[in-house]
């Protein structure tokens, strides 16, 4: 099946600050062979950095690579405007996104200065899709999934400085408090800013603080956002791939019909410090070439137009209305 697929959330930056690295190596899922292979025409870049000193450094540094990432022959700007359908070569389509705003503004430096960076960021990336404020941490703008606190003052005065930027707000990483924080503060102050988890699956299916329990899933899916499935096993289930189609089915019934979308979240898992974990990934599920068979198993389970939802569909609406 040669189905197109989008997928919201990939470390491919991340591992290019590695020495001695290229897009086209097969040391991750979403090396640039098995994203051609997998018939992905918009993969999202994640630009990510710990909560930790000279995390900007880091930031910047991955804005750079995917500046170079457009001037390689294998990569272009996605233009939503643009038929997908019609791009038949070989080369992905890519946007850049924030996973941790620590990515831009370090805690103890000035808020001008982080939105200077954010600035330099965007015009690197000449666009940055959406902005997860943290990640698993706590940081200076809110708590994240691991953590308790919600939205801080200064997580306030980030999404004041978004409301007019057309950036989305992810929720992926955000504790529940920070989530709930974050839509009661765009709604105060009638903020039309688009909301998305762009790798997170369903807490009532598999317990883990990274999953969505249903009432921020059905607020999600309320305001026409988008979930991107996420195929790490510490959120599908440890033991047993199949369940990703039950996460599939759960977020269905949920009514997400025109919100379920693919987010891997393909890294470079081999030296992660927790090996415990590893591998990361099902050998079903471990690179961008899985999309052809579970699209294959969407339409038996589902409809052909289930699947093209879930493929690309969904994900293209959401940022053409953006």
């Amino acid at each position: 099946m040669n189905t197109i697929n989008i997928d919201l959330h990939c470390d491919l930056l991340y591992y290019l600050l590695k020495a001695n690295t290229k897009p086209d190596d097969k040391e991750l899922g979403c090396g640039l062979p098995y994203l051609q292979e997998g018939n992905v025409k918009l993969q999202v870049m994640a630009i990510y950095a710990a909560t930790q000193t000279n995390s900007t450094h880091e930031g910047l540094a991955q804005s750079k690579l995917f500046a170079d990432l457009l001037e390689n022959e294998n990569f272009f700007l996605f233009d939503p405007k643009e038929d997908i359908k019609k791009q038949q070569d070989h080369r992905v389509g890519v946007l850049a996104s924030i996973e941790n705003a620590s990515s831009f503004c370090e805690e103890d430096g000035s808020l001008d200065l982080g939105f200077r960076n954010l600035e330099t960021i965007i015009n690197n990336t000449e666009k940055v899709f959406y902005i997860g404020i943290t990640h698993h941490s706590e940081n200076r703008f809110g708590g994240g999934n691991n953590a308790e606190a919600g939205l801080k003052a200064d997580g306030k005065v980030l999404i004041d400085y978004l409301s007019d930027k057309n950036i989305a707000i992810d929720l992926a990483h955000a504790s529940d408090q920070l989530a709930y924080d974050i839509l009661t503060y765009t709604d105060q102050k009638n903020y039309a800013i688009p909301i998305l988890a762009s790798h997170s699956n369903y807490r009532k299916v598999y317990k883990n603080n990274r999953n969505l329990p249903d009432e921020l899933a059905k607020e999600i899916i309320h305001r026409k956002g988008l979930i991107g499935l996420n195929f790490i096993k510490d959120y599908i289930d440890h033991h047993h791939p199949e369940r990703l189609y039950e996460h599939i089915e759960y977020g269905l019934n949920l009514g997400g019909e025109n919100s379920i979308a693919y987010g891997g979240d393909f890294f470079h898992d081999k030296d992660h410090p927790d090996q415990s974990r590893y591998p990361f990934f099902f050998d079903e599920f471990n690179d961008a070439t899985a999309y052809n068979v579970i699209n294959e198993r969407l339409t038996e389970q589902f409809s052909t137009e289930i699947m093209e939802k879930i493929s690309h569909t969904n994900a293209l609406e959401f940022i053409r209305r953006m």
